[in-house]
C-alpha cells in the first residue's frame, strides 16, 4: 500500500528516510512528502501549502493510509476532511488532530516571523529519554524554523465523513490505555467522535522514526493493512 508520511514541526522529509526504508521491506511504499515551509527554507508558507502538498500527494497515490507526526497530525486529519472517499485510513503518531477553530500549533514563540526549534529543554523527560547525543545532534541539526504562517493558521473542518475514516493511534512517549482515556473522556473531541480507532503502542520517545524505525514501520505497515 502507500504510505504518505507527514513530518511534524521543524523537520523536513527526510526524517522518515530510515521508516521508508522498513516500510519498503515490508511490501509499502512509503512517500515522504516534502513540505513547504519545512523542506524548501520558505519563511511565508501557511498550512495551506503544506495541506496542498500533503493533498497533492495524496491524489497522486491510491488510496493510500496517511500518516502524520507530532503536530502533523493535524494535516492528516485536514487530509481526512479533504479526501475521504481518497484514503484508506489516517495514522496519528504521538500527536492528535486540532478542533474547527483552533489555531493549528500555537505552543512556541514566534521570532522574526518564525518559530525556531526551541532545543530540548521542553521536551525533557519521556519524550526525548530514548535519544542519545547522536541523535539530538542530529535532529537539531536538520531542524527548520517553522513560518508563522503555518503555526498559527486557523483549523478548519467541514466535512463530517471524515470520521468514518479508519484511524490508527501510534503511542510512543504515552501508551495506548492514557490515549483511549483521554478520547474516552472527550479531551479530543475530532476522535471521541471517530467511528473507528484502534491503539498500537511502540516503545519509544516522540521521534521514534528516528530512534525505532523498524518497530514504527511495522505498527504503520499493519495500520496500511487494517485500513485496506
Amino acid at each position: 500500500m502507500d504510505i504518505v508520511l507527514l513530518a511534524g514541526l521543524w523537520l523536513p522529509a527526510s526524517v522518515w528516510e530510515p521508516v521508508v526504508a522498513e516500510l519498503g521491506t515490508l511490501g509499502h511504499h512509503g512517500i515522504a512528502v516534502p513540505l513547504p515551509g519545512a523542506d524548501d527554507h520558505s519563511t511565508t508558507a501557511t498550512l495551506e501549502d503544506q495541506l496542498g502538498a500533503a493533498l497533492a500527494a495524496v491524489d497522486a497515490a491510491e488510496r493510500p493510509l496517511v500518516v502524520g507526526h507530532s503536530a502533523a497530525s493535524g494535516p492528516a486529519w485536514l487530509v481526512a476532511d479533504r479526501r475521504p472517499d481518497r484514503v484508506a485510513g489516517v495514522a496519528l503518531v504521538g500527536g492528535f488532530p486540532g478542533e474547527d477553530g483552533r489555531a493549528y500549533a500555537d505552543i512556541f514563540p514566534v521570532e522574526d516571523g518564525v518559530v525556531p526549534f526551541p532545543g530540548w529543554e521542553p521536551f525533557e523527560g519521556p519524550d526525548a529519554a530514548d535519544l542519545d547525543d547522536a541523535a539530538r545532534a542530529h535532529l537539531a541539526g536538520v531542524a527548520r524554523p517553522v513560518p508563522a504562517g503555518v503555526t498559527r493558521a486557523v483549523v478548519r473542518l467541514g466535512d463530517e465523513r471524515r470520521f468514518g475514516v479508519p484511524v490508527t493511534l501510534v503511542c510512543p512517549e504515552y501508551s495506548p490505555a492514557e490515549a483511549r482515556e483521554w478520547v474516552a473522556s472527550g479531551e479530543l473531541p475530532e476522535l471521541s467522535r471517530a467511528e473507528h480507532v484502534a491503539y498500537v503502542d511502540v516503545d519509544s520517545g516522540h521521534w521514534p522514526m528516528t530512534t525505532a524505525p523498524a518497530a514504527l514501520a511495522r505498527a504503520l505497515a499493519a495500520a496500511a493493512v487494517d485500513a485496506g
